[in-house]
């Protein structure tokens, strides 16, 4: 922030204003200047013990407790001239002046403004009195940050009038899980700042913030090359594999093998020694390593040298910015040039309605996508076999490349189906393929061209003899 500017933080009681300004006078204090924090609605115990949770020493800040300014003034005198606000608000300007000019600050933080609105009474001269501090504090240089619970005079917007900035802290408790917090950089004078809500949560040691991914954001980085799977078959139907930088969604019902296609991506890329990343909103990594292992796939090696991460995202406890921000530190800071997202269904629960989940996923893609790293999605479709596959909200459009998977019946068996729908870079086949997940891996047959209907999953079965996975084994 501009120095030397006076700035609001607003915001329901709460939203972390305390927080915020303690962290923002400390980090000052970190710096060599010297920081006054005055407080009119806590005590200096209560700040303390505010203190204590994020383990900060207040020592090397100055506190100036003025909450008892009108009990020590209403045994002092009985009023008969002037009203006890108007003493009690002279006294209380007098003082954190007075304090001012004392300690000639560098940074100051004002917890909080609506002491000063009560004693006020009129908008006119609680404008007038802003006015003046804001002048005082010019003269001092002084950066200051006020306070504004907003539990007085709602809808009056004197402060935000007069102040060089106004940051807006939001808190929404959800009907689940805990509250999300947001920030909102309602203004802010000859600053180009990242307009919107930004995530952001409390924790000891401080607020840390999420600041929403920007679709423009960052280079374009080109590669050009194409990511192997590990089975020929279905990279055949890829037309050579997924394009790096690109996004896919798999779509199926649930256990038709999102989640193996994911699975075998991973190993591939990790077996070239890249460094990849899995979300997992469903299971636990204990039950995926588990599966994996059953499909001969052992990740435990990867995830122990730190090549792989393997997070379990539980979005009763993680807000949407903090998941954007988790995937782009794999990006920055680990160089991921894999990230699967499995699945959908689990990250829709965690955003407030369908339309939020488009542009949040929007912007996550887009900013992979010119970071050169390759997004794998999964979608569990409703239904397993037979009628109309719904999925609970279209994605498909996101996505560059749509992996199609369905159960079919044949010869009395269940079996699975896997087909390309869309690839927007490059060719690829348009077959219908049978596929197989057993312990020795994935594996793609051959084109269903005696069938006809695959995809309904109650095929009619139009050949002479069926070739199928498995039956020429058994013969």
């Amino acid at each position: 922030m501009p120095s030397n500017r006076l700035y609001v933080v607003e915001g329901d009681p709460g939203s972390g204003k305390t927080t915020l300004a303690l962290q923002f006078l400390l980090e000052g204090a970190r710096r060599g200047q010297k920081c006054l924090y005055v407080t009119l609605s806590e005590t200096l115990e209560e700040l303390h013990d505010v203190a204590g949770s994020h383990g900060w020493d207040l020592s090397g800040l100055h506190l100036l407790e003025l909450n008892s300014i009108a009990e020590r003034l209403a045994e002092e005198a009985n009023y008969t001239v002037l009203h006890a606000s108007d003493v009690e608000l002279g006294e209380t300007v007098k003082r954190i002046r007075a304090e001012v000019e004392r300690i000639d600050p560098a940074r100051v933080a004002l917890d909080s403004v609506s002491e000063l609105k009560i004693l006020s009474q009129t908008s006119v001269r609680y404008r007038r009195e802003i006015l003046a501090l804001k002048q005082f504090f010019a003269g001092r240089k002084c950066t200051v940050l006020i306070l504004d619970d907003l539990t007085t005079r709602e809808g009056e917007q004197q402060l935000q009038s007069i102040a060089h900035g106004v940051i807006r802290m939001e808190r929404e408790p959800r009907e689940y899980g805990t509250t999300r917090r947001q920030i909102h950089i309602a203004k802010m004078r000859a600053v180009e700042f990242t307009d919107g809500r930004h995530d952001f949560i409390i924790k000891p040691g401080g607020i840390e913030l999420y600041p929403r991914l920007s679709a423009t954001e960052g280079t374009t980085v080109d590669t050009g090359d194409l990511i192997a799977s590990g089975s020929a078959e279905l990279d055949s139907l890829l037309g050579g594999g997924l394009d790096r930088g690109s996004s896919a969604l798999l779509m199926g019902p649930a256990g038709s093998g999102k989640t193996t296609i994911c699975s075998r991506y991973l190993m591939s890329a990790l077996e070239r020694g890249e460094h990849v990343a899995s979300y997992l909103f469903e299971e636990s990594p204990e039950t995926f390593l588990k599966r994996a292992d059953g499909l001969g796939m052992n990740f435990r090696p990867h995830l122990n040298s730190g090549l792989l991460d393997l997070v379990q995202a539980d979005l009763a406890m993680l807000s949407p910015g903090e998941f954007s921000s988790r995937a782009r530190q794999a990006v920055e800071k680990r160089n991921a040039s894999l990230i699967v997202v499995d699945s959908l269904n689990g990250y829709l629960n965690g955003m407030p309605s369908e339309r939020y989940l488009l542009i949040h996923m929007h912007e996550l893609l887009t900013y992979l996508g010119r970071k050169g790293v390759a997004t794998l999605l999964t979608l569990a479709q409703h239904g397993v076999v037979g009628g109309a596959m719904h999925a609970p909200i279209d994605v498909s459009f996101l996505a560059d490349t749509v992996i199609l998977l369905r159960y079919f019946e044949a010869e009395g068996l269940v079996r699975q189906a896997v087909s390309i729908v869309k690839k927007r870079r490059g060719a690829h086949e348009r077959s219908i393929r049978e596929m197989r997940i057993t312990s020795e891996g994935l594996r793609v047959g051959e084109v269903l061209k005696d069938f006809r209907g695959v995809l309904t999953g109650v095929p009619e079965y139009r050949g002479k003899s069926a070739e199928l996975l498995g039956d020429k084994a058994a013969e």
